[in-house]
């Protein structure tokens, strides 16, 4: 065991964690939050994605030994705190969730993908989103989602 400081959703937290503990797990486990979703355990889903540093990362690959104590770490619950992110906007207006349960790792994976690219298309979308799997299939909303959240302005 040994002792992790992380700063998750501006929020500053001591962890006692063996070092090859996923952040998925210091997320859930430690921290509280159970937005981020457990899906593969392979980074091959995307449910479990996260900011580190504003760019999107898979939790369930990256291990608490290996995240720098300055990062900044941003969840699900860290989007849109004062008021709802455009990401978030749009997929309640286009109704975008069916089972909701990758929903978190796809809004942000777009909010990253918007970061890099205001104004995306289809496939610049496709190309960012493609690590992230519906099992419901509302890829189509999904992307009209993000279509509609840049006609909004970010956060």
């Amino acid at each position: 065991m040994a002792t992790y400081n992380i700063t998750v959703n501006k929020k500053q937290y001591t962890i006692e964690a063996e070092a090859d503990v996923p952040l998925v797990w210091i997320l859930r486990d430690n921290v509280g939050l159970k937005g981020t979703k457990f899906g593969c355990g392979i980074a091959a889903c995307g449910a479990c994605t996260v900011h580190l540093n504003d760019n999107p990362v898979r939790s369930c690959q990256l291990r608490i030994s290996a995240i720098p104590s300055d990062a900044r770490i941003t969840t699900i619950e860290g989007i849109g705190e004062k008021s709802l992110h455009p990401i978030q906007e749009a997929w309640i207006e286009l109704q975008v969730p069916q089972c909701g349960y990758c929903q978190s790792g796809q809004i942000m994976s777009a909010i990253g993908l918007l970061k890099r690219k205001p104004k995306p298309d289809d496939r610049d979308i496709d190309a960012a989103l493609g690590g992230n799997l519906c099992r419901c299939g509302t890829y189509d909303r999904i992307r009209k989602a993000i279509h509609r959240a840049t006609e909004t302005p970010s956060q």
